[in-house]
């Protein structure tokens, strides 16, 4: 799990020091929340007038590790902060000893495929190569985005520690070519397609709402592992003021917001598939159970006018 943290860390965080201290205050219209600058921070300001029309006064503080801003939500300095996702809050909570949940989706970073020596997936021929990242993490999740692509299946149950060796099929016998992450998207002219995360295809100068061929979706398993959140301390996640801030993060504005200036580097963490789903086992179960009532009393009734007629004779 140690290894998972890390190698997930390269892709979302940035080590450092606290920038500037801001200390949680009593009033319960004061909201405190300590992030990442980017794109955390920058999301957090759009936020801001939103959250004055509800009333509330949002006080970002930024910081630049990954231990301070959980710490300080734990001790109750700070309301909530807004930099990680759920496994690496799971693993702190673990290894700390915190009391730290998670109070709302927003964002996700994805994974894309994009061009190498080929600008389309439907050029793709047998032994063409890929080109991925080779960290636990990271190689996981671009197998899973050429398994969502039709490329490639890897064996039931890989999930997200997949690893070349877990590929069950591979129909065209393409090539995966295994590099550091950050060398990636040096190979664009030595292999058919690279997979890349979205800090370094903006770093190699791909703009992954207009080149990516094909990237994570909000309702795929990384899209929902690696979902950065709102985190609370445990207890504080259905207060007032952490609703209204999680509801802002949530809004139109915010989405459009995200979608504008990130270029679907980051893109907003939808969770209304889930709910759609829920709603609609429930709706089944709902439908099953008033079938089989009906049938119930369909059985019932052709039960009694049977002894009606065997009575009569």
């Amino acid at each position: 799990m140690k290894k998972l943290v890390a190698a997930v860390l390269t892709g979302v965080l940035v080590a450092g020091t606290l920038s500037t201290g801001v200390y949680a205050k009593d009033d319960d219209k004061t909201i405190t929340v300590a992030a990442s600058a980017t794109p955390h921070a920058e999301i957090l300001e759009e936020a801001k007038p939103l959250l004055e029309k509800e009333g509330y006064d949002l006080e970002v503080t930024v910081f630049d590790d990954y231990v301070r801003p959980n710490e300080v939500v734990e001790s109750g300095e700070f309301d909530a902060n807004y930099f990680q996702h759920i496994p690496y809050l799971d693993q702190f909570n673990e290894e700390k000893g915190t009391h730290l949940v998670n109070a709302g989706g927003i964002h996700y970073e994805p994974f894309g495929i994009y061009p190498g020596t080929k600008d389309s997936l439907d050029d793709l021929e047998d032994g063409d190569s890929i080109a991925v990242p080779n960290d636990t993490t990271n190689e996981a999740r671009a197998l899973l985005l050429l398994q969502d692509n039709g490329i490639i299946t890897l064996k039931d149950g890989a999930g997200l520690n997949a690893t070349v060796k877990d590929i069950a099929e591979n129909p065209h016998n393409v090539e995966i070519v295994e590099l550091e992450a950050a060398q990636v998207a040096r190979v664009t002219g030595e292999t058919a397609y690279v997979v890349l995360n979205g800090n370094y295809a903006l770093e190699a100068g791909f703009s992954v709402g207009k080149d990516a061929l094909a990237y994570e979706k909000s309702d795929s398993e990384a899209a929902k592992t690696y979902v950065n959140v709102i985190a609370v301390k445990e207890g504080n996640e259905n207060s007032d003021k952490i609703k209204a801030l999680v509801d802002v993060l949530k809004s139109d504005e915010i989405k459009d917001f995200i979608n504008e200036k990130y270029d679907g580097a980051v893109i907003p963490f939808d969770d209304s598939a889930d709910t759609e789903d829920a709603a609609a086992e429930e709706t089944d179960s709902k439908d099953t159970d008033s079938k089989d009532e009906a049938k119930e009393d369909a059985a019932e009734e052709n039960a009694e006018t049977t002894e009606a007629a065997e009575d009569a004779e």
